[in-house]
């Protein structure tokens, strides 16, 4: 293991602003190797320049041996955006969508080693599995524990079902 503390060198990089439980993740890395991830959703064909940030912080793991996990929101990227944004995402074909995955993926290795040992970079797409599932299957075992009512009384849907309106 490194003995230079991984998580001193991000702050000091400018890479970290706040950690939950800062002295376990410490503790946990000191002494063991983890697996930690970060997705991207392709909206468009290319990355910009707030994806570098995180991919440099991915990068900073993998050197120090742990294994990095890029998602890549192929499913999610098909439904709109559900933040507070005026304006919904246009929605764009599952072969555009599929196409910007390659793309990104392609820019994406090359900030990071898919071909090292025990930590090579790993690259998962969300539609894989996403893609199986059956709706009524999904209302059934997952929906039940969300309640519209909750989800209603969340700011952004209440400006989306106002901006409906109007």
């Amino acid at each position: 293991m490194n003995t230079i503390n991984l998580i001193d060198e991000l702050r000091q990089r400018s890479l970290i602003f706040h950690i939950t439980n800062e002295s376990k993740l410490k503790e946990l890395i000191k002494n063991n190797f983890i697996s930690l991830y970060c997705g991207f959703d392709p909206t468009e064909e290319s990355l910009h320049i707030g994806h570098l940030l995180p991919l440099i912080t991915l990068k900073r793991f993998q050197i120090f041996g742990h294994k990095p996990i890029v998602l890549i929101g192929g499913a999610t990227s098909l439904i709109g955006d559900p933040s507070f944004k005026i304006k919904e995402r246009l929605l764009k074909s599952d072969d555009l969508i599929y196409q910007w995955t390659l793309k990104i993926s392609q820019q994406i290795s090359l900030f990071l080693d898919f071909n090292s040992n025990f930590n090579s970079a790993l690259i998962l797409n969300n539609n894989s599995w996403f893609k199986k599932i059956n709706i009524l299957s999904f209302l059934r075992d997952i929906g039940k524990n969300f309640s519209i009512n909750t989800m209603i009384n969340r700011e952004s849907v209440k400006q989306r079902i106002q901006r409906a309106d109007q």
